[in-house]
């Protein structure tokens, strides 16, 4: 396993992260412990998860499963979740960034985690109707309070990304070290604007969903509806939610001309190395700069072991231009377009 820093804070961390996005949901806790177990086995240090994943249950799989650890296991292990992002028991007042939300939020994940302390607290998401002041203070006094070590953001864009850094930096308060954004080879419009303001102000990103929900692990084919046990066709998971996630990663991706040529070049790319097209994927997002972890979502320790082998894989320049090429959103518009690049370009 490779490890890197977590943002400019100094703290060594895996680069491939856990995600338990489905513990508690499709994936049963029974299985979940064999993915935590198969986790730490392979040198894995940080734990994702939030307090909105399957309602809590995450939370309480993974909190069940340190109490059975031993010290030393318990000691290593980085712990990340998040608040303030919708469940399906959200009301008006339990939900979004406000202190009063926050504080209830934090205080159920510790107790649901079994830990005093959580290691990277995060924002799940902007709120518009917070003032940013209220979320970013509520994140200094947690950790001030010695509840949370770190904090960090969740699918901000750049200019909320920015504008929360100097806050901080203004205030004198925590400041954000990482921050969580959707990011694979068929997701790269973060390029445009975020990943570049989270390195200028030295935030660790963790990609969340770096096989665009499995697409990339090659096991879909055009014109083919999903069907078994897949993310995009597992009823269990059906809702609004669901929905616009399988809208915004299977559906409008599938339909995207030039996804399909990618997943030829990575075959090609996996054949050739004898390893999966899934694996030489998550390698090309864990080798892409300002990158401080991938978060593999999986359904089952099979899952981790496959996704895994990307450890073993380091591509060649030639590899990674080929799939950074063929990967490549291309804007049409201004500011993103050839246009807006020219000005802001000197030309040499």
């Amino acid at each position: 396993m490779k490890y890197v820093p977590l943002g400019a804070s100094g703290l060594g961390t895996s680069i491939y992260a856990l995600g338990t996005a489905t513990f508690g949901g499709s994936t049963d806790e029974a299985e979940a412990m064999k993915v935590l177990d198969a986790f730490v086995e392979a040198g894995g240090l940080l734990i994702d998860t939030a307090d909105a994943y399957t309602d809590g249950r995450a939370e309480a799989i993974i909190g069940r499963w340190l109490h059975n650890q031993r010290a030393h296991v318990r000691e290593r292990m980085l712990l990340s979740t998040k608040g303030g992002g919708y469940t399906t028991t959200a009301t008006l007042n339990r939900w979004g960034n406000t202190r009063h939300n926050l504080t209830r939020a934090l205080e159920t994940s510790l107790r649901r985690l079994g830990v005093d302390c959580i290691t990277l607290y995060q924002a799940h998401t902007w709120d518009p109707l917070t003032p940013l002041e209220e979320t970013m203070r509520f994140l200094d006094d947690a950790v001030r309070a010695g509840k949370v070590r770190y904090a960090g953001l969740s699918n901000y864009t750049g200019w909320q990304l920015q504008k929360s850094v100097d806050l901080a930096d203004t205030r004198a308060l925590a400041r954000p070290i990482t921050y969580q954004a959707q990011y694979s080879l068929l997701c790269r419009e973060i390029e445009w604007e975020i990943v570049e303001a989270g390195r200028a102000n030295g935030l660790g990103l963790l990609a969340w969903s770096p096989l665009s929900g499995g697409l990339l692990s090659g096991k879909y084919a055009p014109d083919a509806t999903p069907s078994g046990p897949a993310r995009f066709a597992d009823r269990a998971e059906r809702g609004k939610m669901h929905d616009a996630y399988v809208d915004a990663l299977y559906r409008g991706h599938a339909t995207r001309e030039g996804t399909w040529q990618l997943l030829k070049i990575l075959g090609e790319i996996a054949a050739a190395r004898n390893t999966t097209t899934a694996a030489v994927a998550l390698a090309w997002v864990a080798a892409r700069p300002g990158v401080s972890g991938v978060v593999l979502g999986v359904r089952n320790s099979r899952q981790l072991t496959d996704n895994l082998q990307a450890r073993s894989i380091t591509l060649s320049d030639d590899e990674m231009e080929r799939l950074t090429e063929a990967s490549a959103p291309r804007p049409a518009g201004y500011p993103y377009g050839s246009f807006g690049a020219m000005q802001r370009s000197r030309g040499i």
